[in-house]
Formats: structure tokens, C-alpha cells, sequence
């Protein structure tokens, strides 16, 4: 697969009036075309920064992040963000009014891509009247409209009850791999990132190093809720759980 994104000994450190704290250090991995990688990790150790670093809402203290200069990232944060005095519609056209680039040709695609993902008849309507799982769902629609290459996802379905996060997990992940993107996603629950993810990165406790990438092969792999049932699943559960640093 081809590699679209290179991020060579990364390090992120904060400094105060009395000493520098080190949040982020060594951290090396490549992206590939279309792949899905989770990283995981002890609460803290820095999983968030690593996605603001990539999406330029912090800068980094030393390292590369290497990629063609056409390449375009989104974001989609934990929260989904929306204005609830904006109609849904509104909401999913606002990166392109930010960006100055909201052409008809734009706006036809968000309008395309609510129609695909079953928000045709909401458009009008406010956040307010749509459940947790169409709200997230138009915040990744939102991300989407700007046409972006990769997709950042940071803990995007945290604030939804289990059974919801289950079925908006499944819609998220077709939506990504219908639209042919790549995607980073931070999470804290590892059946999650077992269920979605082509690889895993684990972090150590902060500063946030890379212990191990898990490749992630299941039998009939399909959508996340079917990847639960795949007989791998709980070998890789019980590997990588015990990788991970949680008592910190």
C-alpha cells in the first residue's frame, strides 16, 4: 500500500517557569492509502496531543511529519460540536464558509453525502431534534465536506450510550471506507480500536513512546459490530490489554 503520511521521532515537550514536561517523544510510524490505525494507551499519556500535533492545532518541539503539501487533514473532535442555532445543513457547510470555498459543486457533495447517510429529510432541522448517533454522524459529515485525505478521530463516540457507540461505530466506518479515507483514531476502550482498526499503535504512560504495533487480522473481517464476533478477537483483547500500561 502506498504511504501518505511519515511522522519520524516526534516529540512534543511543554514548558513551564520551572521545568519542561515531555509529553510526547520518539514517536515514529507511517500511514498507509485507506488504512485505519487506533492508538491506544494509558489515560494521560499523551494520545490527543498526537492527533493536535497532526492536525496543526499544536505545533511539535522536534521530529518530521512528512506528506505531499496537496494532502489534507481532518479533525473530528470527542464532542460533535455542533451550533445548535445553525440547521444541519448549516452545521456540515461550515468548514467550507471558514475555508471560503463553499462552491455549489461543495455544496452539492454535502448535500449528496447527508442524502447517502440518511440526513436527507434532516437538513432543516436543529441539532436539538436529532438523536446522539445522527448528530455524530453529521459532525463526520461536516469533516467530510472539506474533502480531506485523513481523517483524525479523537474518542469520537465517548459521549454515546453502548449500544449506540456499537451502531454509530459500524456507520462511521463504512462512511470511511465508502469514501476510500484514511483515518487515525485515539480511543480508550481496545475492543473498539480490535473492531475497527487494520493496525494498533500502544503508547507507554507519559512521555508517550511507542511499546508495540499490533497488526490486526481477523477471519471475515467486516464491520466493527461483525469483528467483535471474529474468532481473533479475544486473543488480541488479552495481548494488547496486557501491553498496556494501566495502572499509572
Amino acid at each position: 500500500m502506498k504511504t501518505i503520511l511519515k511522522i519520524n521521532n516526534l516529540k512534543k515537550a511543554y514548558h513551564t517557569k520551572r521545568d519542561e514536561i515531555l509529553a510526547v517523544d520518539n514517536f515514529s510510524f507511517d500511514l498507509c492509502e485507506g488504512e485505519f490505525v487506533a492508538i491506544v494507551g494509558p489515560s494521560g499519556c499523551g494520545k490527543s496531543t498526537i492527533l493536535s500535533i497532526l492536525s496543526g492545532l499544536e505545533s511539535k518541539s522536534d521530529g518530521q511529519i512528512i506528506k505531499d503539501e496537496k494532502l489534507k487533514i481532518g479533525y473530528m473532535l470527542q464532542e460533535d460540536a455542533l451550533f445548535d442555532n445553525r440547521t444541519i445543513l448549516d452545521n456540515c457547510l461550515l468548514g467550507l464558509e471558514i475555508n471560503k470555498n463553499l462552491t455549489n459543486d461543495n455544496k452539492k457533495y454535502v448535500l449528496d453525502l447527508l442524502k447517502t447517510y440518511g440526513l436527507e429529510y434532516f437538513i432543516n432541522s436543529y441539532p436539538e431534534n436529532l438523536s446522539g448517533g445522527m448528530r455524530q454522524r453529521c459532525a463526520l459529515i461536516r469533516t467530510l465536506a472539506t474533502k480531506p485525505d485523513i481523517l483524525l478521530l479523537d474518542e469520537p463516540f465517548s459521549a454515546l450510550d453502548y449500544q449506540t457507540r456499537l451502531a454509530v461505530s459500524d456507520d462511521v466506518y463504512n462512511i470511511l471506507k465508502k469514501e476510500k479515507k484514511s483515518a487515525i483514531i485515539v480511543t480508550h476502550d481496545l475492543a473498539e480500536a480490535i473492531s475497527i482498526a487494520d493496525r494498533i499503535i500502544v503508547l507507554s504512560k507519559r512521555p508517550a513512546t511507542i511499546k508495540t504495533i499490533f497488526e490486526i487480522n481477523l477471519t471475515d473481517k467486516s464491520t466493527p459490530i461483525n469483528n467483535r464476533k471474529a474468532k481473533e478477537f479475544s486473543y488480541y483483547y488479552d495481548l494488547i490489554w496486557k501491553e498496556i500500561d494501566h495502572h499509572v
